[in-house]
C-alpha cells in the first residue's frame, strides 16, 4: 500500500511542504487544472505537477482526475474525437511516470452534498448529504450550490444539459462507458497506467440523471466489460458506504485485485439517504474502517491509498473536505492500521 495526498495545484492552501511533513506519505495526488476536459494536457505542464511534487520529495503517481467530458457520457458525434484526446493524455501521463488515473463517469454533477459546513458538537465542522434537502432543491434556478457545476455551468447551460440526458438511461449510459473503455483500456495498458473508475457519489440517481457506478451487481458489470488489470476501481468508502446495503468488507476483500486506488474515509447515518462525514476511526462512524482496511490487505491489495474528504478542525478554513489536518490524521490512522495488520499477518 502507498500512502497519498490530494493536492489541487499551485492554489491550493494547503502547501507540498505542509504535505512533505506528513511522515506516511510519499506521493501526492493531483492533476492538470489549465485545460478544460477533453483538451490535452501539455507535456510541459504535467512536467511542472511533477518537478514541484519532486522538489518536496514527493512523487506524482496518481492523477484524480482526467475528467470524462459530457459528450462522451452522452455519446455525442463529438465522442470519438475526444476519447482521442482523453487517449492522448494517458500516454503523456504514462510516459511522465503516472501509473494510476482515477475518474468517474458520472453525469452532469460530482460528488453531492447539501451542506458544506455541518457543525458537530465538537465544534469541527464537514460535508453533509440530506436527501429530502436536496429534492426540496431545483438545479435549475441556482438554489442549490454544489462544488463545481455552478461554477462550471451557467444556467442556462445546466438546463440544456439535463434536458440532453432525457434521452440516455442507464442502458445508454453503460453503452457509453463500454465505448470509452473499449478505446482507453488498450492505451492504458500500452501506457503502464491503470484506471480506476470512482464510484457515483452518493450512489443513486439524482434529479432525473442516471448513475451505474453504485453497488456490488454494477461493480461485477462494470469490471467485465473490458476484463483487463488495467480497468479497475478507485474504492471510495465514502461514496459506496452512503448506500447502507453496501457490504464494503466484502466487496473490499472481493475487490482487492481490481482496486488500484482507495479513498478511505467514514461516514455517519443519521437517518434514510442522510450522513455527514466524520474523521475517519472506526467508532467515529457508521463505517467499519478497520474491517475494511483488513479486508485489502487480505485481498491482496497493492495500489495507492489516501485519506479521503477531512473535517475542518482547530479553526482551519479552506477547501471544503480537503483542509489539513484531519486529512493528515487521517493518513496516520490509516497507516497505523495497515502497519499493525501487515504485522500481524506476518507474525
Amino acid at each position: 500500500m502507498k500512502m497519498t495526498f490530494r493536492h489541487y495545484g499551485p492554489g491550493d492552501p494547503v502547501t507540498l511542504e505542509q504535505i512533505s511533513q506528513i511522515p506516511v506519505v510519499r506521493s501526492i495526488v493531483s492533476a492538470v487544472y489549465d485545460v478544460p476536459a477533453g483538451g490535452v494536457w501539455s507535456y510541459e505542464s504535467i512536467n511542472a505537477v511533477k518537478s514541484a511534487a519532486a522538489a518536496h520529495n514527493l512523487a506524482f503517481e496518481v492523477v484524480e482526475s482526467v475528467p470524462v467530458p459530457e459528450e462522451i457520457k452522452l455519446g455525442a458525434p463529438e465522442a470519438a474525437k475526444l476519447i482521442d484526446n482523453y487517449c492522448e493524455n494517458v500516454r503523456r501521463l504514462g510516459a511522465a511516470g503516472v501509473k494510476c488515473i482515477c475518474y468517474n463517469f458520472m453525469p452532469v454533477f460530482d460528488w453531492l452534498r447539501s451542506e458544506m459546513e455541518h457543525i458537530s458538537p465538537d465544534g469541527s465542522n464537514s460535508l453533509a448529504y440530506d436527501e429530502q434537502t436536496v429534492l426540496a432543491m431545483n438545479p435549475l434556478t441556482g438554489e442549490l450550490s454544489l462544488p463545481g457545476w455552478d461554477e462550471s455551468y451557467t444556467k442556462d447551460q445546466l438546463r440544456g444539459l439535463l434536458a440532453r440526458y432525457e434521452s440516455v438511461g442507464e442502458e445508454q449510459l453503460w453503452k457509453n462507458l463500454q465505448t470509452f473503455l473499449e478505446a482507453v483500456i488498450p492505451v492504458a495498458h500500452e501506457a503502464g497506467v491503470n484506471m480506476a473508475i470512482h464510484p457515483d457519489d452518493p450512489p443513486w440517481g439524482i434529479f432525473g440523471l442516471p448513475r451505474i457506478i453504485t453497488c456490488e451487481k454494477n461493480l461485477d458489470r462494470f469490471l467485465s466489460l473490458v476484463d483487463m488489470p488495467e480497468n479497475g476501481l478507485t474504492f471510495c468508502t465514502g461514496s459506496l458506504g452512503a448506500n447502507p446495503e453496501n457490504d464494503l468488507v466484502k466487496m473490499a476483500e472481493k475487490y482487492a485485485g481490481r482496486i488500484h486506488f482507495a479513498h478511505v474515509r467514514n461516514i455517519l447515518h443519521t437517518g434514510e439517504r442522510k450522513f455527514h462525514e466524520v474523521a475517519h476511526p472506526t467508532d467515529c462512524g457508521s463505517l467499519d474502517i478497520y474491517g475494511i482496511v483488513k479486508a485489502l490487505h487480505k485481498g491482496g491489495f497493492d495500489g495507492y491509498m489516501r485519506p479521503d474528504h477531512g473535517r475542518m478542525i482547530w479553526g482551519e478554513r479552506g477547501r471544503y473536505g480537503y483542509g489539513l489536518y484531519d486529512r493528515a490524521l487521517g493518513a496516520m490512522y490509516l497507516s497505523g492500521l495497515w502497519e499493525a495488520i501487515d504485522k500481524e499477518n506476518k507474525a
